[in-house]
Parts: structure tokens; sequence; C-alpha cells
């Protein structure tokens, strides 16, 4: 099974990545800090995403403060941050095009579907639920939860155990080139989604993954 083949990939369990991949979420982020900024009346600096892509919330509290100048606690900014997340994630986050059809149609088909994320678990579910798509996934497994990021494959291990399915059936969906590469690693098949925010990624992503596609609607022809 490669790019190059047009066989069907047998699939009986899926693993879907969120953010990216079954969710438009991803400019959210992108924008954020500098959201967050001109929220305080400041205008952001050019390279603050550049700035901000590799801290986590609390380095990038610590960032603001030192170079912003804000005078708030690093725990008040994350809490300021943090709530205007939850607030994209409860009312303005969509699924991405062709989600809803593909997932209905693994329903059909009786593939057990899951969710892999490193996404918090409250703002996962409060944007599955209002996209009334939460009822097609047997669980949603955070990386907080299980203890381990995607740079390795525990979280997409932890859900075949709990999927029950074969390795070799169980495919895993990401748009994310490091994530693809650790799931792939660990032999499962992977189909890689394209999002804009990955865009100088999807060369690799394309030779990394088993499939590479654009949208949920060329899937079908590949997996069912």
């Amino acid at each position: 099974m490669n790019n190059e083949s047009g066989a069907t990939m047998k699939l009986t369990g899926a693993i879907f990545d969120l953010d990216g991949t079954l969710l438009d979420s991803m400019p959210i982020w992108a924008t954020l800090g500098e959201n967050y900024l001109r929220s305080k009346g400041i205008t952001p600096l050019a390279d603050v995403r550049d700035q901000l892509k590799t801290m986590n919330m609390l380095q990038a509290a610590e960032y603001f403060q030192k170079d912003y100048h804000l005078t708030g606690s690093a725990n008040q900014i994350t809490h300021e941050i943090n709530t205007m997340i939850e607030q994209k994630y409860r009312e303005e986050v969509q699924l991405k095009p062709d989600v809803l059809p593909f997932l209905q149609k693994l329903k059909q088909e009786n593939i057990k579907m899951c969710i892999a994320t490193a996404t918090d678990r409250h703002l996962a579910e409060s944007a599955l639920n209002r996209l009334q798509v939460a009822d097609f996934f047997s669980f949603l497994l955070t990386c907080t939860e299980v203890g381990f990021n995607k740079e390795g494959a525990e979280i997409y291990e932890k859900a075949l155990e709990l999927l029950h399915t074969e390795k070799a059936e169980t495919v895993v969906f990401e748009d994310a080139l490091h994530a693809a590469k650790s799931a792939k690693t660990a032999g499962f098949p992977v189909i890689g989604i394209y999002d804009a925010s990955a865009h100088a990624d999807a060369e690799e992503l394309k030779s990394t993954a088993d499939r590479y596609v654009r949208s949920f609607k060329e899937c079908t022809e590949y997996i069912l």
C-alpha cells in the first residue's frame, strides 16, 4: 500500500485528529496571540506569530509580559487567552468541508471511530457537541490525559487498544507532519489531510502518508 497504488484500504477503525483535520480551527490558533494583544489595545509586531509558534500558553504569557509590557500575572494572561479560545470553540469553529458526509458514510459501514487530539477535552467537546458530530465517535483521547504528545505514537496505540480493531485496518487521519510520521512509524495506515496552516509541509506529508487528500470528499474512493 503506497501513494502510487490505486488499491483500496481495508478499514475497520478510524482515528481522527481534531484541529486542522476535522475542524477548521487552525486559523484561530495562528492569530490568537495577535488578537489577544489587540484586545489590550496593543499593535502586535510583525514577527509575533513566529515568536509564539513553539511556545506553550505560559511561555506566551511571559513573552507578552516581557516584550509587550503587560502588567497582569502570567496566570491572569493565560486565563484571558483561554477565555478567548473557549469562546471560539463554543460559538465559531466549524467542520472542514465534506467532514459530515464522510463521517455519516463511515457510520453506515459500521466503522469504529474515535478522536486523538492535543486540544483540551472541554474545548473539543464544546465544538463537537455544538456541531452535532460527537455521537459519531466512540471516545475522545487527549494528549494531556494520555500523558504523551504526538511526537510519539502512544496516543494512537491507546486509541487502538480501546477500539479493539487491527492496526493494519485502523487508519489515522492527520494534517500535521510530525503526527503523521509518528503514526506511520508505529505501523498505522495514515491518510494525510491538507490544511493551509501546514502548507509548507504538504509535499513531505504526501510522501509520508499512505494517501494524501485535500478534502474528505477524496477519501471515499480510497477506503470504502
